[in-house]
């Protein structure tokens, strides 16, 4: 087991040309005396879309860190992979984001569920955790419920665990992930997981719930930041319970998906971090990519072009691209502009339109999620796209660095 540092984030880059420019971010921030960990996520969907492997991931990583003469750790996490595409990232990636979130209500044998909510009747009861201001209550007929509910997943995050120790000789970081669900775990059942994923001795170091509201990709959080903060709060202090009572890894720490640009709730995220001075992986996959767009649309000429030429070529792929996201988007296609009124833009117009700026009067976040989607088609450009940000290293660099800096890193972790 590798013991991952309390602050990481999880920093996406899907055609891998800005791990530089993501660390440069990270060392800014280091430089105001707040260390956190980089980990380069990409996950198998993205490597299909992109035609791109684990080990370019690595390299990009590597080269980066070499270039910036980072000293820390940093880790490349096989991001949301199940055991039928493991085996391709377990040589190049130290981080694995076990998704079980398939297998949540999938069926199990009623003799286990019943001997699982045995062997953890002591769970039952009024739970008084610190922390938490009103006991955690649990009765056998709830017990039985989440086991029934979850077991099958806790069962899976067990045997890919096995699978990957079993063939890697190096030691990896453990996330286990049930976010990608359509409810989220009260922090109730978030004890009970908690329980199962220790007697499958997994020595996890963060754990990724489905959290009330909706993490839709790219834009801000959707749903009542103060039901957010209650439930985040309480999730931190099950935690340490969950680490006390059942000899969990003591760094664990919670991880909070597609978390890039949750603007709302990150003063309630630094809150809860400072009270209970608590660590946390938060991942930002995405929106790289958007600020490779906004970068060329700034540069204006042939960046402007190929930008909207994207668009243009997106536009009518609406359905095929959005399939594989369709559970973290909401997008509204009527409020998408036409490929030609877009044609129309200036540079400044289009940033506007693009960057998650929703006091700007352009901002479009329909237009933010499309784009967010169409990477696959700036990857079928091949050398014209990945030329493109080449040329234009310099403009779209500055992006991506003031993006993670200011906009993510500086509002977690920065004490103000």
């Amino acid at each position: 087991m590798i013991s991952l540092d309390k602050f990481s984030i999880g920093i996406g880059d899907r055609f891998g040309h800005q791990a530089r420019a993501q660390l440069r971010a990270i060392k800014a921030l280091e430089a105001q005396g707040v260390h956190v960990t980089p980990v380069w996520n990409k996950s198998n969907r993205e490597h299909m879309l992109t035609g791109s492997r684990p080990d370019d991931t690595r390299r990009a990583a590597d080269a980066a860190v070499a270039a910036e003469q980072w000293k820390s750790a940093y880790f490349v996490d096989a991001d949301h992979i199940g055991l039928q595409n493991v085996d391709g990232f377990i040589d190049a990636c130290d981080f694995f984001t076990l998704d079980v979130a398939a297998s949540i209500g999938q069926p199990v044998a009623a003799d286990e569920a019943r001997e699982f909510a045995r062997c953890h009747a002591g769970l039952t009861g009024s739970l008084a955790i610190d922390g938490i201001g009103r006991p955690l209550a649990l009765d056998a007929a709830a017990l039985g419920a989440i086991a029934s509910r979850y077991l099958a997943a806790i069962r899976a995050a067990g045997e890919l665990y096995r699978h990957i120790a079993a063939r890697r000789t190096a030691p990896f970081v453990v996330e286990v992930s049930f976010d990608e669900t359509d409810k989220p775990q009260t922090p109730v059942e978030l004890l009970v997981i908690l329980a199962g994923l220790a007697d499958e001795k997994i020595p996890l170091q963060t754990i990724a719930p489905r959290f009330t509201g909706a993490f839709h990709k790219g834009v801000d959080y959707v749903g009542d930041p103060a039901d957010f903060a209650r439930e985040f709060d309480e999730d931190i202090c099950v935690l340490r319970y969950a680490v006390a009572r059942f000899g969990l890894p003591a760094g664990l720490k919670l991880s909070v998906h597609s978390g890039s640009d949750k603007f709302s709730i990150y003063p309630h995220i630094a809150y809860a971090l400072r009270r209970h001075q608590a660590g946390m992986h938060i991942k930002t996959a995405g929106t790289t990519w958007l600020e490779e767009v906004i970068g060329l649309a700034a540069a204006g000429g042939d960046g402007l072009a190929l930008a909207k030429a994207i668009y243009r070529e997106a536009f009518p792929q609406y359905e095929a691209l959005r399939a594989p996201y369709a559970t973290v988007v909401s997008i509204d296609t009527g409020r998408l502009p036409s490929p030609d009124e877009v044609d129309g833009w200036s540079s400044g117009e289009f940033v506007g339109a693009l960057e998650h700026d929703p006091a700007h009067p352009r901002f479009n976040r329909d237009f933010r999620q499309f784009i967010h989607i169409s990477f696959r088609v700036a990857a079928g450009m091949g050398a014209r796209f990945t030329g493109a940000l080449e040329e234009h290293a310099a403009t779209i660099g500055t992006h991506v660095t003031r993006n993670l800096l200011d906009r993510h890193l500086k509002p977690l972790f920065l004490e103000h």
